[in-house]
């Protein structure tokens, strides 16, 4: 078989799965025990999460583990809309974004909020004339994604972002089909949120991290103990963590043509 489908899915880079053998079978602390397996555990942990923001040029503390894509967007998306609804119910995404964007956004239509869809043109690009047309008073988040799944057509980020910024409207991009393809720098790009999918990147399906920026405030997706820096609760996934740690070491090498 040849297999051209990796935007939808890559295989475990062997790497990766060497990483993830020695939290398989030996150790399977709790990171948030105080004795020694909790520590190593704990140390793997945050030691995939310096690896992760290495990749982004963020820092360590602002890398929240997540289940996939699929959670760092509607974390980002229903989190913002819940924590800034006095501020404003609008919210600005394209009509070509990821149903893991585009359904939670028809949530909170359902809920009192408003969202505009902005087309694109015959590229698949983003409109910026449009863009800054849509924004409001209301207007709290803009979601566009990085690149797309299915045309390769990558979004003008840093101009999104700069409208972003002069109207005091949060930013976040989905970037699930640009990380370790072409460079992801937060600071760059001048999001607020930033999703990452570790199985489009050579890492297991079920593991992801979310980019929030430092001195941004969201409530929580997911409620409980205080994981996470008490942004997502649930006993971390150490395996899975460090899996995609690792994945995006190899990929920053790869970029930097190591």
């Amino acid at each position: 078989m040849i297999y051209l489908d990796y935007n939808a899915t890559t295989p475990i880079d062997k790497k990766v799965a060497e990483a993830m053998e020695a939290y398989i079978y030996g150790n399977f602390g709790n990171p948030s025990s105080s004795h020694e397996l909790g520590s190593k555990t704990k140390q793997a942990v945050e030691e995939a999460r310096k690896k992760v923001a290495s990749l982004l040029n963020a820092s360590p503390e602002e890398i929240i583990f997540t289940s996939g894509g699929s959670e760092s967007n509607n974390m980002v998306i229903k989190g913002a809309a819940y924590t800034y609804q006095n501020r404003g119910k609008h919210i600005i995404t394209s009509e070509i974004e990821h149903p893991a964007v585009i359904s939670p956004c028809e949530f909170l239509e359902k809920n009192g909020y408003e969202v505009t869809y902005l087309p694109v043109d015959q590229n698949g690009v983003v409109d910026i004339d449009q863009l800054k047309a849509a924004v409001t008073e209301e207007t709290i988040l803009i979601t566009i994604m990085h690149a797309n799944n299915e045309t390769g057509t990558i979004q003008p980020l840093a101009e999104i972002a700069e409208i972003a910024s002069e109207n005091d409207i949060l930013f976040h991009t989905d970037a699930a089909q640009s990380v370790g393809k072409i460079e992801t720098d937060v600071k760059k790009l001048g999001v607020d949120f930033f999703s990452v999918a570790a199985h489009k990147v050579y890492a297991p399906k079920g593991i992801g991290a979310l980019y929030i920026k430092d001195g941004i405030e969201i409530e929580p997706l997911i409620h409980g103990a205080g994981h996470e820096m008490g942004k997502r609760a649930g006993t971390e996934n150490v395996i899975f963590d460090a899996a995609l740690g690792k994945a995006c070491e190899l990929a920053e090498d790869l970029l930097q043509g190591v």
